[in-house]
């Protein structure tokens, strides 16, 4: 017997964490500044551990709260990088159109990510962006990345932080699909919360 609980006010703000993760110098500040603040700066000083920034948004008539994580990337920190990933509702993977190592990387930062964001399946909320499309010098075709996320079922997005190309849209995209799975999980944790087996029907007691 499964006893109908009350389903999600879509009218309750909803936080979600998203985090940005990619190799050295992608652009990963850039993005996150130009999606939160419309501002792009050349000259972002090196990400060492993580910093965050909100934005508030509505999806689907849900307001929502993001709390976006701006990850390092650099090798040394990896480590201490993956002790942010707990708790993440989705995940931004980021490369440099223009620097190949940064695209072959991404199989790394995925595995990485996937493995310690435990208990969570494969179809975890991600988007692929592949940012400094403005540029170019070009190292990656559209079409290699396109063909690895078609693969690995990953939305990808060609962009530019710099000019703000299809920034926002991955953002939103990622959004979509973190409050989609947010739902779900919620929903059925209230169905299992209320859900009756044999084994709970109460004894009768006699007086």
């Amino acid at each position: 017997l499964i006893l109908q609980g009350p389903s999600m006010d879509a009218s309750k703000k909803v936080d979600l964490k998203i985090i940005i993760i990619g190799a050295l110098g992608v652009g990963k500040t850039s993005l996150l500044h130009q999606y939160v603040h419309k501002t792009f700066y050349e000259d972002y000083r090196t990400t060492l551990g993580a910093s965050i920034l909100t934005k508030v948004l509505a999806v689907d008539n849900t307001p929502l709260k993001l709390q976006i994580w701006d990850t390092g990337g650099q090798e040394r920190f990896r480590s201490m990088v993956s002790t942010f990933y707990k708790g993440s509702d989705g995940c931004m993977l980021a490369f440099d159109v223009t620097d190949r190592e940064s695209f072959e990387s991404l199989d790394n930062w995925r595995d990485d990510f996937l493995e310690k964001v435990i208990p969570r399946e494969q179809d975890f909320p991600m988007v692929v962006l592949g940012n400094k499309i403005d540029i170019c010098d070009r190292q990656v075709p559209k079409e290699t990345a396109s063909a690895w996320c078609k693969e690995k079922d990953i939305p990808y997005f060609e962009v530019s932080a710099k000019n703000n190309i299809n920034v926002a849209e991955a953002f939103e995209t990622l959004a979509k699909q973190a409050l989609t799975t947010y739902k779900g999980i919620f929903e059925s944790y209230l169905t299992d919360s209320i859900k009756l087996t044999p084994n709970d029907k109460p004894k009768k007691s006699c007086c």
